[in-house]
């Protein structure tokens, strides 16, 4: 059998459509170039280029794993976040249109004043820092997680992106009090594990592939926000800032361990579906 990239693109779109996953046509794409080795970006001008046995074999391979349920993200090994591609693996959180919120938060605190040091904690594949190295010509970022693979794919999007001359990657407990040698950041940034122990068990098959450590905050997930907030304290700058990313009605009980800590200028920023995604206060006086 023979037929073209294009008409295997609509039937497999349909295909995963009829299977209710959200985003089919994207989805399809990735497959189809993980499975061809074509770039995305040449996606569109590559439609006509024919498919033979073989090839559908191939992808029908990948096919068959996503409609199992594993992630599109861990098939490709890539994935897309505010506009820059990035290595994935099963090692790390899947970045997700929510946590922009977080990246874009970020970029405004830091875009106005020139040279600033920040830190991305709980870093996992680098998505936020990266994308605030991306958009903040002079700022220096460190890279922290307590998952080695994890910075493996940090450093391999650093390099991918050729940041690494102003990046730095560290292996660091973030529940644990920083070293004074990490020095001061005028910002730091944490996309924290933050859903209950006991909700893990009860999401969707899709999220339960993600690395258990990246997810688990504890018994009512907070627990790295009330570490990350009072230890941290020390590694911030005058007048510097802590953003954190939060689940789902979370951000009253946040905002509520930073006013405790005496964080000044506390605010709360929603995301693009409109649910409170961010919270950011500032050292205290």
């Amino acid at each position: 059998m023979v037929t073209t990239l294009g008409d295997t693109w609509l039937d497999l779109s349909r295909e995963l459509r009829l299977a209710n996953i959200s985003g089919s046509r994207l989805e399809a794409r990735d497959l189809l170039c993980c499975a061809l080795e074509i770039e995305p970006e040449m996606f569109d001008s590559s439609r006509g280029m024919l498919i033979f046995d073989k090839q559908l074999e191939d992808i029908r391979a990948l096919v068959t794993r996503r409609l199992s349920g594993e992630p599109v993200q861990y098939i490709t090994g890539r994935w897309e976040f505010f506009g820059l591609p990035l290595e994935v693996s099963r090692d790390t959180l899947i970045p997700r249109p929510d946590t922009e919120t977080l990246a874009q938060a970020g970029i405004n605190f830091l875009e106005n004043r020139g040279r600033s040091r920040f830190l991305d904690l709980c870093c996992g594949t680098g998505c936020v820092g990266i994308a605030v190295l991306a958009h903040c010509s002079e700022a220096q970022g460190v890279f922290a997680d307590l998952s080695l693979p994890a910075l493996q794919i940090t450093r391999h999007n650093l390099l991918r992106h050729n940041l690494t001359g102003r990046a730095l990657t560290l292996n660091l407990d973030a529940l644990q009090p920083p070293d004074v040698g990490l020095g001061k950041f005028q910002l730091i940034l944490c996309n924290p594990p933050y859903i209950p122990t006991a909700e893990i068990d009860t999401l969707d098959p899709e999220v339960r592939c993600e690395p258990r450590m990246a997810l688990d905050g504890g018994p009512d997930g907070l627990r790295f926000y009330r570490a990350i907030a009072e230890n941290y304290i020390s590694a911030l700058s005058t007048d510097g800032a802590l953003i954190f990313e939060v689940g789902l009605d979370q951000c009253e009980a946040v905002i509520e361990i930073l006013s405790t800590l005496q964080y000044r200028q506390i605010s709360a920023v929603r995301d693009v579906p409109g649910v409170e995604r961010v919270v950011r206060g500032v050292r205290p006086a």
